[in-house]
């Protein structure tokens, strides 16, 4: 088992005991974010750095529906 601990821009996002380390170029699924391991290194035999870089994802704005109003 290797402690994995997943990294964006110097902030540790989340740490784990896995039994396999993620590749390269993999997609990852992070606090419910979208996530793609963008590089792997190992500290020593059982601590690992995963950096990985989270998807953006713009949200759009509510659009309000005037039609169904009660008119006066």
């Amino acid at each position: 088992m290797f402690a994995v601990h997943f990294i964006e821009k110097d902030n540790v996002l989340l740490t784990q005991l896995l039994n396999h380390v993620p590749t390269e170029g993999e997609e990852l699924r992070i606090k419910g974010r979208k996530a793609k391991v963008s590089s792997v290194k190992n500290v020593d035999e059982l601590n690992i750095h995963v950096h990985v870089t989270l998807e953006v994802v713009k949200k759009s704005k509510f659009v309000v529906d005037n039609t169904k109003k009660k008119k006066r």
